[in-house]
C-alpha cells in the first residue's frame, strides 16, 4: 500500500511544479535544474552521496528517470556498496558484465518509502517558495518610483494587500494612505512604488499614495512637457489629502512652467486633485534666489520684507497685518508646506508701524507675572520684547515655544494689558 502512494505522489508533485511554472512564468531550464536538485537532495540524503546518480526530467510530459552509476569489483571488494557492485551481483543483470565496467541501472524512487517522498516534497516546496520570492524581487526590484496598478485584495486595520496582474502580494501601510481613502475588495487603485525590502529572501513590495513620489510621476503623466523633459519638477511639499506645493523650472523660455502644469482652468491637474483625495495643487515657478523663493512658497500671502539666515536655513518673514493669516494658512499648513518646499525654517511676524515700535519692553521685565520658564521658552525662538511676542502668529508661539494654547493666550493677554495702560 506504501509503495502506491509512492508512486502516485511522485507524478502529482511534478504537476504541481508545471502548474507554478504556468501561473510564474519560470522557464524551462530552471524549471528542470530545481526539480534535478530536489531529486539529488534527497539521494544525497539516502545514499550518502549523488555524485554516481543521473537524473533525467522531463517537465513537459510529467516523468523523470533516475540512474545509478556502479563500478563492478570483485565480491570480496565491495566497500561502497553505493559506487561499488559485486561481480556477481552486476552478472545477474547481464552476464556479460567483467570487473571494471560501469553499471547503469534504474532507480525507482517510489521504493525509497514515504519518508523519502515526503522529504523530496518538502524540498521541491522550498525551492519552489525560493524561486516565488526571488521571481517577485527581480521583477520589482528596479521599479521604484514607478506608479502601478493593483486590485485590493484584503483590507485590515495596518495595512491594505493588493494584488498585481500576477497576483503577486504587495503592501500598502496605514502610513502610506491618503487619510480620507477607503478601499473596497476588488477596486482598483495606484499607488507608487517606495521600495522594495528583502530581508531573509523574503521580499516586500511596499506602496505608497502619500509620498511626493506619487504625485510627481502623476504630474510626469498629465503634463507631457514634463515627461519631454522641457519643465522641471525641482520639488515637492505634501501635506497628503489636504494640500501640496510643487516648484516647477522651465528650460524653454517660451513655456510657462506653472500654466502648463495647471492647464487651461486646471484641466491638467483636475484629475490628479481627484486621485489624491481632493488634496489642492499649488504650483509655483522655482528660483534659486531664495528670498524670492521664500516668496513664492508663501503664496498667495504677500510679503513685505525677508531676512535670511543662510547659514542656520532661517527666514524672518514680515507682513502686513492681514496678510498674515494667509501666510501661515489654516492650521499652519500654508507655511509648514513652504518651509518644507524649500529648506528654510520660516518665522512670520506682523508689520509694525513707526509709531507702535518707539515703545517696548523686554520679556525678562514680566517675570512677576510670566513663570521664568515660559519667558525662557518664548526667548529661545527669537523673540525677546513684548511688542515682539504680540506681533507673532499665535500658532507659532504654541507649536514652536512648545506651549499650551491656555498658556500662550495667559501671556498675550498680560503682555497687551500692560501697553494698554
Amino acid at each position: 500500500m506504501a509503495a502506491k502512494k509512492a508512486t502516485e505522489a511522485t507524478p502529482n508533485m511534478i504537476e504541481t511544479f508545471r502548474e507554478f511554472k504556468e501561473n510564474k512564468n519560470i522557464d524551462r531550464t530552471t524549471l528542470v535544474s530545481v526539480l534535478e536538485e530536489s531529486f539529488r537532495n534527497v539521494i544525497a540524503k539516502i545514499f550518502g552521496s549523488d555524485e554516481n546518480f543521473d537524473v533525467i526530467v522531463n517537465p513537459d510530459k510529467g516523468d523523470f528517470e533516475i540512474y545509478r552509476n556502479r563500478v563492478v569489483v570483485a565480491d570480496t571488494d565491495v566497500e561502497d556498496q553505493n559506487k561499488q557492485i559485486s561481480l556477481s551481483e552486476a552478472q545477474k543483470i547481464d552476464p556479460d558484465y567483467e570487473i571494471g565496467e560501469d553499471v547503469s541501472e534504474t532507480i525507482e524512487f517510489a521504493k525509497f518509502g514515504r519518508r523519502a517522498i515526503l522529504n523530496l516534497r518538502q524540498t521541491l516546496a522550498s525551492k519552489i517558495l525560493e524561486l516565488e520570492h526571488d521571481s517577485l524581487y527581480n521583477k520589482y526590484k528596479d521599479r521604484v518610483g514607478q506608479i502601478i496598478s493593483g486590485e485590493v485584495y484584503q483590507t485590515w486595520k495596518r495595512e491594505v494587500l493588493i494584488v498585481d496582474d500576477e497576483n503577486n502580494e504587495l503592501i500598502l501601510p496605514k502610513s502610506e494612505q491618503i487619510p480620507n481613502d477607503q478601499y473596497r475588495k476588488g477596486e482598483t487603485i495606484r499607488a507608487v512604488i517606495l521600495r522594495v525590502d528583502n530581508e531573509n529572501n523574503n521580499p516586500k513590495i511596499i506602496l505608497s499614495r502619500t509620498s511626493p513620489m506619487f504625485l510627481e510621476r502623476l504630474l510626469e503623466g498629465e503634463v507631457p512637457e514634463i515627461n519631454d523633459g522641457l519643465i522641471s519638477i525641482k520639488n515637492i511639499a505634501r501635506m497628503p489629502g489636504e494640500r501640496a506645493k510643487v516648484a516647477v523650472e522651465s528650460y524653454d523660455e517660451r513655456i510657462d512652467p506653472v500654466g502648463a502644469c495647471v492647464g487651461v482652468k486646471g484641466s491638467r491637474v483636475h484629475g490628479i486633485v481627484r486621485e489624491l483625495g481632493n488634496e489642492n495643487i499649488d504650483v509655483i515657478n522655482y528660483t534659486s534666489n531664495i528670498k524670492l523663493y521664500i516668496q513664492r512658497s508663501l503664496s498667495p500671502a504677500k510679503v513685505s520684507s525677508i531676512n535670511i539666515d543662510e547659514e542656520n536655513h532661517k527666514a524672518e518673514v514680515y507682513l502686513q497685518p492681514e496678510e498674515v493669516s494667509l501666510a501661515i494658512g489654516r492650521g499652519g499648513l500654508n507655511i509648514k508646506l513652504a518651509s518644507m518646499l524649500t529648506g528654510y525654517t520660516i518665522d512670520v511676524f506682523r508689520e509694525i508701524e513707526d509709531n507702535e515700535a518707539e515703545e517696548d519692553i523686554y520679556l525678562d521685565e514680566f517675570a512677576d507675572e510670566i513663570d521664568q520658564w515660559v519667558i525662557d521658552s518664548i526667548k529661545r525662538i527669537g523673540l525677546d520684547t513684548a511688542k515682539a511676542v504680540i506681533n507673532a502668529p499665535r500658532d507659532m508661539l504654541v507649536e514652536k515655544a512648545d506651549l499650551e494654547e491656555e498658556t500662550v493666550d495667559n501671556v498675550l493677554n498680560i503682555l497687551k494689558a500692560e501697553f494698554e495702560n
